[in-house]
């Protein structure tokens, strides 16, 4: 069976902190977002990740999430993609919460994620 997958977010490299702000203050007030601060990048809501400096990927990277990452790890490998095992993050009980693909695709890195389970009431 085939995995889902869902565009999570976009990725955009910047030279440095300030950059990055910038452009997240700007995507914000297009496209009426919330800013958020995180570890090493600032987000205009859940859409673009604006990183603090140049990481993988020329242009940046594109995020995808999956409801199964495990299994579409496996699939993606059956189809002979590679991975960076050095991006490999997890959750504190030992999954695999996301992963980097090896190289880049029309200049972005690929980043795949766990699926966030949907908010309870």
């Amino acid at each position: 069976m085939k995995n889902t997958f869902e565009l999570a977010h976009v990725g955009i490299n910047n030279s440095n902190a300030e950059q990055a702000r910038e452009l997240r203050d700007l995507l914000c007030l297009m496209f009426n977002l919330d800013p958020r601060q995180g570890k090493k990048s600032e987000f205009a809501g859940t859409f673009f990740e604006c990183v603090r400096s140049q990481y993988l990927g020329t242009h940046g990277h594109i995020g995808m999430s999956t409801p199964d990452l495990s299994a579409a790890v496996e699939e993606l490998a059956e189809k002979g993609f590679g991975f960076n095992q050095e991006t490999a993050a997890h959750f504190e009980d030992g999954r695999l919460q996301n992963i980097y693909l090896d190289g880049e695709f029309g200049g972005f890195a690929i980043h795949v994620m766990q699926q966030q389970p949907p908010a309870t009431h």
